[in-house]
C-alpha cells in the first residue's frame, strides 16, 4: 500500500522544473532570443541613418524629405529580414540533427 501512495504522489508532483537536459536548451534559446533582440533594435536604426546619410543624400543627392522616406523603407525591410532569420533559426533549433543519410 505504501508503494501506491508514493507513486501517486510522484505522479502528482510531475517532472522537476529544470532538469539537466532542459538547462542547455533553455540557455541556448535565451542566447538566441537576446541576439535577435539586439539585432532587431540596432540593425534597422543603424541602416536607417546610414542609408539616409550616405546612400540617399550622399550618393544619390536626394532631398532630405525624400531620403527620409526611402531610408524608412530600408529600415522596414531590415526588420522583416531579422524576423525571417529569427523564425528560421527558432524553427531549426529544436530539430534533431541527422548524422547520415537514411535510405
Amino acid at each position: 500500500m505504501d508503494g501506491n501512495v508514493k507513486s501517486s504522489l510522484d505522479a502528482a508532483a510531475g517532472p522537476p522544473p529544470y532538469s539537466k537536459g532542459n538547462d542547455g536548451s533553455l540557455v541556448s534559446a535565451l542566447k538566441t532570443l537576446l541576439f535577435f533582440t539586439i539585432l532587431m533594435v540596432t540593425l534597422p536604426i543603424g541602416l536607417y541613418f546610414a542609408s539616409k546619410a550616405f546612400i540617399f543624400e550622399g550618393s544619390m543627392k536626394m532631398s532630405s524629405s525624400d531620403s527620409y522616406f526611402y531610408a524608412a523603407i530600408v529600415a522596414v525591410l531590415a526588420v522583416h529580414v531579422v524576423l525571417a532569420l529569427f523564425v528560421y533559426v527558432a524553427w531549426n533549433e529544436g530539430a534533431p540533427k541527422e548524422k547520415g543519410k537514411h535510405d
